[in-house]
């Protein structure tokens, strides 16, 4: 197990990088704290697996350096970091039975055979491959033979790290929850520390201890699945965490109030001057139809009934936003306008979040 340090690391694809639109990684200096899971969660092409292959040695960084319990292993390749990294697509040998495919990383480390035999056993168990340990990888489905990968990731115990990169692409919808909890409970049981890369939201908030949002080659926010729901610190985390995700409303600050197509929002606390662009995010969960006097005017274009809760489409000046209704609530079409509830408000200048006069940064 280690702590993992991104030190000024920085890459870019191209040989001579003119600035920093240039780097599809961009500068990131962060600890990971050793034995705790991580998922590095965002769209295609934010940088996600650059950054893990950097890690796990696959690529070396156009600037900046790599630790492993604060031992530099920049230059080090990959066998020599003592990581296990499971790919998207299934990587075994077709020749060799499910058993002597997950006991390779063990026999070419010299362990005991009767330490290889339990390990082994142990982790068929976990990813429901039992009944087939003597059958050859060749003629397995995609889904089995990935989740041998799984598993010959997972067999070693002394590994520093763990890698997942998108390692559930091929797996039927059923297993991807087992193999989740499977995870999730090894993770729990040996303490290893865990990079798995996703872009589902899902998983990663399901298997995480921590969630490392990315967006356009930098991490714009390190938390628990409850800050980055309740505190997006960047609009994009708001719009990808969450479904619906948050609405966001331009809106001009004035202290403790805010103004929303001319009409004054009450905030719940108050907010300095601010330049840029100004908004408001605010999650559909926070949104309030109203029939009063009070509030924003909207016009409700749909309602879907999801089964759990009802999500209501309106237009407010021109934009989508959406509402979350109960299940058994009645939408009546007279609610002409929204309030929002103030402790669900967020405020954001340039896309990243500000805080309120008195709250910490």
């Amino acid at each position: 197990m280690a702590k993992i340090t991104l030190d000024n690391l920085a890459h870019s694809y191209l040989p001579k990088p003119g600035g920093e639109d240039d780097y599809a990684l961009k500068e990131l200096n962060h600890d990971w704290v050793d034995g705790e899971a991580y998922a590095l969660l965002g769209a295609s092409g934010c940088g996600k697996s650059t950054l893990l292959n950097i890690i796990s040695g696959l690529l070396h960084p156009s600037q900046g350096r790599i630790l492993f319990n604060d031992q530099d292993v920049t230059q080090a390749p990959t066998a020599e970091r003592n990581i296990a990294q499971v790919f998207q697509f299934p990587v075994v040998y077709d020749t060799m039975t499910v058993r002597d495919n997950l006991a390779f990383p063990l026999r070419n480390r010299g362990a005991e055979p009767a330490y290889v035999a339990e390990r082994v056993n142990q982790i068929a168990k976990m990813i429901g491959m039992e009944a087939e340990l003597n059958r050859k990888a060749r003629g397995l489905t995609a889904d089995a033979k990935q989740k041998i990968s799984l598993g010959r990731g997972m067999v070693r115990e002394d590994v520093n790290a763990l890698l997942f990169d998108e390692p559930l692409t091929v797996i039927d919808p059923h297993m991807k929850w087992e193999l989740r909890t499977q995870l999730k409970s090894l993770h729990h049981e040996f303490g290893h520390t865990m990079i798995y890369v996703t872009h589902d939201q899902t998983e990663a908030l399901t298997f995480a201890d921590k969630v490392v949002v990315m967006y356009d080659g930098r991490v714009v926010q390190i938390g628990t699945p409850q800050e980055l729901f309740e505190r997006p610190a960047h609009t994009f985390v708001g719009y990808f965490i969450g479904s619906p995700g948050m609405n966001l409303f331009d809106a001009e600050i004035d202290g403790a109030v805010a103004r929303i197509a001319g009409v004054k929002v009450p905030l719940g606390a108050g907010y300095a001057p601010q330049d840029g662009k100004l908004q408001l995010g605010v999650r559909p969960e926070f949104v309030n139809l109203s029939k009063g006097e009070a509030g924003v005017p909207a016009r409700i274009t749909r309602v879907e009934d999801v089964g759990r809760h009802k999500i209501v489409r309106l237009d407010v000046a021109g934009r989508e936003i959406s509402a979350i209704a109960g299940e058994n609530d009645i939408i009546s079409t007279d609610a002409q306008k929204i309030t929002f509830d103030p402790q669900g408000i967020n405020v954001y200048a340039d896309d990243w979040r500000i805080s309120p006069t008195g709250e910490a940064a």
